[in-house]
């Protein structure tokens, strides 16, 4: 019995009617004898898993190099942000595209005299890992189709995985539909789970919720400063907007999603309803 099996034997034991979220949060604590894999074994594997999907038998559309600049502070940003629960139909433009997802991971440094393998993003990521991806729903973006269209952060690129406006199948499995209609795009965080937990184990699924969190957080500052609205929603049919992506929903499923718009009049906060979060 190695150190991390004795530990978690010495445990007590989790009642036999706990719940999931009790169950799940029990068995992704840290411990000081926890064994995780050698660094060499941890890079090996890491050389073998892409830092992005490729997606590279579908068509690029390069985003702009420097993207839309965001003219408001962070400290104002950070007091101005609100959920944008009322939005207009308005034409986002391809550099405001490129912002929003830069901000929200894209990769700001080099990882050169480092320890880490990989390029550094605008999240912190547990090890450095980066176990996310976005992809993209737009029906109103100046100069890009309407689709779905995947980001890659590495190549400041996006590539076309299906053409179409699909704002009414995505509102189907959303708690409150008119979020996807209104909306001029729909970002969707998805996690490779496997880039986490091969490594942390249970304690990797909650580093890639935390991660997902901040990419969220990223997203709606960077709307407010350019003077968007955002909506970061978690009430949505998870096997629904799996299967819109074209995700198995295990291995590499949706945690997140975020609405970005024209700001419209404000609503009333109603008690967290309706999927989104305030």
């Amino acid at each position: 019995m190695n150190r991390s099996e004795l530990a978690r034997h010495l445990m007590p034991p989790v009642r036999a009617d706990a719940a999931s979220w009790e169950l799940f949060h029990e068995n992704s604590k840290a411990g000081r004898h926890d064994d995780y894999p050698p660094v060499e074994v941890i890079n090996q594997r890491m050389e073998r898993m892409v830092q992005s999907l490729d997606f590279d038998q579908y068509p690029a559309v390069p985003l702009p190099a420097s993207g839309e600049p965001a003219a408001m502070p962070l400290a104002e940003a950070i007091a101005a942000r609100t959920s944008g629960r009322s939005m207009q139909p308005e034409r986002l433009s391809l550099g405001q595209i490129a912002t929003l997802l830069h901000h929200a991971y894209g990769v700001t440094r080099d990882n050169y005299g480092t320890r880490f393998p990989r390029p550094f993003r605008s999240v912190p990521s547990g090890g450095a890992l980066y176990p996310l991806e976005l992809f993209l729903h737009t029906s109103r973006v100046k100069d890009l189709d309407p689709g779905i269209y995947h980001y890659n952060p590495l190549r400041n690129e996006l590539r076309s995985i299906r053409y179409g406006d699909e704002s009414r199948q995505i509102s189907e499995a959303l708690v409150q539909r008119n979020y996807a209609i209104d909306a001029s795009a729909m970002i969707f965080v998805t996690a490779v789970f496997e880039r986490s937990i091969f490594k942390y184990g249970d304690r990797g699924y909650r580093f890639v919720l935390i991660e997902a969190g901040h990419v969220g957080q990223n997203l709606a500052l960077t709307a407010t400063a350019l003077g968007l609205a955002c909506l970061t929603i978690g009430g949505y049919s998870d096997r629904a907007i799996d299967t819109l992506l074209g995700l198995d929903g295990l291995w590499h499923g949706t945690v997140y999603m975020a609405a970005i718009g024209a700001p419209g009049e404000e609503d009333v906060v109603d008690d967290y309803g309706g999927g989104g979060l305030t």
